[in-house]
């Protein structure tokens, strides 16, 4: 797989605090910006829309069918939409249903939006908790679909129309049939890659962890690159196993295909995760490799 491409990656963005949950929509690469509180847009030169300011700090993006952009707000909770004007307000309370920091996205090719979080205070040193995720429908009603995950994080809607759910802390991927009324039904595991951690202790079950999986996406052939937060790599996973990875040199916390081919592979990077090291400092990059298959399913 790849090995006719150059796999060096390249840089194509840097300056950034710790840029997540990056989309390939319209033409352009959406982002998140942590701990500048900024989601941005770049296309394939390089030049950079700041698109909207969340003070609460933006995580998971995705895009309703009539193109408005939803924007999860991590610490109050939230899920907030822009409208085609750039108009940002509120359109659902998590509050209620996620107990920590919301977390990643995926919106559906119905406007169904499942948003996972953090399940405990992961920068505050807590011990390890499960955590819930939810569905968020268009009437904006909110359904908690899937509960006790090891830290929900990326979601991937492969081509098949199964849903793929990294679970950072559990050393896998899990996969879900979703119902007609958008309920998560079948769960299963899709992959893995190790024992589940049996330790409320994050640093311990860190150590513990073959992969930790955080973003993801999907390609046409089924298969998902994961980024593997805790060994500078993304991994291509198909069959239930690793089938190529490509060394980042860095951290890598997520990763998109897009471009104007599908093949370019966007990873997230940056020296670690820690909000207390990220905040003061801009080393953040958007990184790029070309790959073979293209990208496929959703985000």
């Amino acid at each position: 797989m790849g090995s006719e491409q150059n796999r060096e990656p390249k840089v194509v963005l840097d300056g950034f605090s710790f840029l997540e949950c990056p989309r390939w929509h319209d033409g352009r690469l959406w982002l998140s910006d942590f701990y500048t509180g900024r989601v941005i847009a770049t296309d394939e030169n390089g030049a950079v829309e700041v698109v909207a300011e969340v003070p609460n700090q933006p995580s998971g993006l995705g895009f309703l069918p009539d193109g408005r952009l939803l924007i999860v707000s991590m610490k109050d909770r939230r899920l907030l939409v822009r409208d085609h004007a750039g108009t940002l307000s509120e359109y659902a309370d998590l509050s209620k249903v996620l107990d920590s920091s919301a977390n990643d996205m995926l919106v559906d090719d119905l406007g169904r939006a499942y948003v996972g979080s953090f399940g405990f205070d992961l920068m505050g040193g807590a011990e390890i908790r499960t955590a819930n995720l939810v569905r968020v429908d268009p009437d904006r009603s909110v359904t908690v679909v899937a509960e006790d995950l090891a830290f929900p994080n990326g979601m991937a809607i492969l081509p098949s129309g199964e849903l793929v759910l990294a679970e950072s802390l559990a050393n896998g991927l899990t996969a879900f049939d979703i119902a007609d009324n958008g309920d998560l039904v079948n769960r299963r595991v899709w992959a893995e890659f190790g024992p589940v951690p049996q330790t409320r202790d994050v640093a311990e079950a860190m150590s513990q962890l073959t992969v930790s999986p955080d973003g993801i996406c999907a390609d046409a052939e089924g298969a998902v690159w994961a980024a593997d937060c805790l060994h500078g790599r993304v991994v291509r996973v198909a069959g239930g196993r690793i089938v190529d990875e490509i060394q980042a040199g860095t951290g890598v916390f997520a990763c998109m295909l897009g471009g104007s081919d599908g093949r370019t592979l966007f990873m997230c990077a940056a020296p670690s995760f820690f909000e207390h090291e990220r905040r003061p400092v801009r080393e953040g990059q958007l990184l790029a490799v070309r790959v073979d298959v293209p990208r496929g399913g959703r985000p």
